[in-house]
């Protein structure tokens, strides 16, 4: 039944097909073309990330979930979806993200070859991981608040708590530089280079399990 509900939802994302792919390209080389390579992959992960998630809007205006509900299905199955859809949709937009980014950036070295863009493949890698993460860290945010507050109103939770989170992130660092704590610099970058990927990666499942359980648990108790 997970299989049909993607469809369904695949279905509704035609409609993106056309805007979708001008707003890409249009971002990617725009972002690109300024030489700031390592924004692309970023910028069409966060494009991709979270269209996926307008599919609850799309439920909630058609009221999709009562009838769906009538299917042999039920909520569990519901919820796994959407967050299928939504890491799906993460994945793949790093790996468009990425692979456009070098495509449009070969292309332009082609034409303008008195200006050549130089690729840190290591640099781009980094960065594409560091969008996944950053999407993916919006939609364990933004899932929970869908369900509990509906579309609408789940966006503004999400972007209230999102702005919380960069206080708070940004008064520690406050806090920190004020406090003249000594922190060794290199120790931590070098823990970063060894196992920054790897802790995201799982940062990144921690995530989104975290949020599949919350939003369950909501939808779960909802009434449709």
């Amino acid at each position: 039944m997970i299989k049909g509900l993607i469809k369904k939802d695949l279905y509704n994302l035609a409609s993106y097909k056309a805007s979708l792919i001008i707003i890409v390209l249009f971002c990617g080389i725009a972002v690109i073309g300024t030489e700031s390579i390592n924004f692309g992959p970023i910028v069409i992960c966060s494009i991709i990330g979270m269209i996926s998630l307008s599919t609850f809007s799309y439920d909630e205006i058609a009221k999709s979930n009562k009838y769906t509900l009538a299917l042999p299905t039920n909520r569990k199955e519901i919820v796994k979806e959407k967050f299928i859809l939504a890491v799906g949709a993460t994945i793949l937009g790093g790996i468009l993200g990425l692979l456009l980014t070098i495509i449009v950036v070969n292309i332009i070295n082609y034409l303008r070859p008195q200006d050549i863009i130089n690729i840190d493949y290591e640099s781009l890698i980094i960065s594409t991981i560091g969008g996944m993460w950053g999407i993916s860290l919006i939609q364990s945010i933004q899932i929970p608040s869908i369900y509990k507050w509906g579309a609408e109103k789940g966006r503004i939770q999400m972007f209230v708590l999102l702005f919380v989170l960069i206080v708070l992130v940004a008064g520690a660092g406050f806090l920190i530089m004020k406090a003249n704590l000594n922190i060794n610099v290199e120790m931590i970058e070098s823990f970063m280079n060894k196992y920054g990927l790897i802790l995201l990666a799982i940062l990144m499942i921690v995530m989104y399990y975290i949020s599949y359980k919350i939003s369950y648990k909501i939808y779960k108790n909802k009434e449709e």
